[in-house]
């Protein structure tokens, strides 16, 4: 009786009436995921994955709570794709060090300074030269894209990550209190980075685009974004605000 209830509370359609109708839902995501991910990642491997989160979602979908399936949908199947890359540890490790001592170097200098690291405060500390240092803040671009945890963990988290319905409250709670310390944090950051991270997460426009509104090359953007985030890390992780 229970399934003939769902039937009927889904309009007639089954689990896999909504995987079917809803399957280019997971294409669309995939490929503007795939924009902001490393190279190395395949869009055929997150599309699976998407498709496992799509089934969760049919799976789980209760109409009677007033979400739409394609809202209430959207974020598993893109907290499945980011699961998947993650767990496949698309980053070399030596980007994950490279992300650490970035980290390390901005905690540092604005620790001794009580000012906002800089460029070449940051480069002269690790004794890069400002080509080198960029070079790393490229590098680093795709891990940064997927991890704002703490810096000395090598383990990646999505920070947009939605915890599922039964997951323990006590995360629930950590994630909110992590939310807020970096909510205070992205404040605080200086006005071209912030800008930066509005116009790439909130109006999800890519790095060329960012670049045009801002009157500078994309490498630059991917410059900016990846010190931002790196210092939102350092500041986070360092419980400054």
């Amino acid at each position: 009786m229970r399934g003939v209830a769902l039937y009927a509370s889904l309009g007639g359609d089954t689990a896999d009436d909504l995987i079917a109708r809803h399957a280019p839902q997971v294409k669309r995501i995939a490929y503007h995921l795939l924009a902001r991910l490393p190279a190395s990642v395949q869009v055929d491997d997150l599309i699976q994955a998407g498709m496992l989160g799509l089934l969760e979602a049919a799976r789980r979908y209760d109409p009677s709570q007033g979400a739409n399936f394609s809202t209430f949908a959207e974020p598993r199947i893109r907290g499945a794709m980011l699961d998947e890359t993650r767990k496949g540890d698309w980053t070399p490790r030596s980007v994950h060090r490279k992300a650490r001592e970035v980290t390390a170097a901005i905690r540092a200098v604005e620790t001794a300074t009580g000012r906002e690291a800089q460029d070449r405060d940051i480069a002269g500390h690790l004794g890069l030269s400002m080509e080198e240092y960029h070079e790393t803040l490229a590098d680093m671009r795709g891990q940064k894209m997927l991890s704002l945890d703490d810096a000395g963990s090598d383990d990646d988290s999505e920070i947009h990550r939605v915890p599922a319905p039964d997951s323990d409250p006590a995360d629930a709670v950590n994630r909110e209190s992590m939310i807020r310390a970096l909510g205070s944090a992205i404040d605080l950051l200086p006005e071209r980075e912030k800008l930066v991270l509005s116009l790439y997460y909130d109006e999800e426009l890519h790095l060329k685009e960012i670049g045009a509104v801002l009157g500078v090359s994309e490498s630059r953007v991917s410059q900016l974004h990846g010190q931002a985030l790196a210092r939102l890390r350092a500041r986070v992780a360092g419980g400054a605000a």
